[in-house]
């Protein structure tokens, strides 16, 4: 962690497995039952969990799906490029930041089962939160897999 600035190591962060670093910030006790859920889910889960997540310049998350929706959140650094789409090459790009005047979104929605992968924009490092309702569960996440 010693690449980290000092504020990101303040933070607590793990290395996600997708790339980057993390942190797990909150996770719901209210349960949802499987049979309130959609079928394709294989148990209970929680009603919602969150995440601190942290892309520093010249990282990229890899491309992936949640089973749920999942909130981003932009909080500090440069602007977050944020590639979404049913398929990896139907995905769009929305930039997440604080410029609001350029286009920028301090949020965005991932629709469910929605592949999806987040770069910074330029040499800062960018800090977001991620909020998965329902609530984040490794059995509802998948990684593409690697290309050559």
């Amino acid at each position: 962690m010693s690449d980290l600035p000092e504020w990101a190591r303040r933070l607590d962060l793990s290395p996600h497995p997708e790339g980057g670093w993390f942190r797990e910030t909150w996770r719901s006790e209210l349960m949802v039952p499987q049979s309130a859920l959609p079928p394709d889910y294989t148990g209970p889960r929680n009603a919602g969990t969150a995440i601190l997540f942290l892309l520093m310049p010249g990282q990229q998350s890899a491309w992936h799906t949640v089973r749920s929706a999942e909130l981003w959140l932009y909080h500090s650094g440069g602007p977050l490029l944020l590639e979404v789409g049913p398929r990896q090459d139907s995905a769009t790009t929305r930039v997440l930041g604080a410029d609001i005047m350029a286009g920028e979104s301090p949020q965005f929605v991932v629709p469910p089962g929605h592949w999806q992968r987040a770069r910074p924009r330029g040499d800062e490092p960018c800090l977001v939160s991620c909020v998965v309702v329902p609530g984040f569960d490794f059995a509802d996440f998948e990684l593409a897999p690697p290309t050559d």
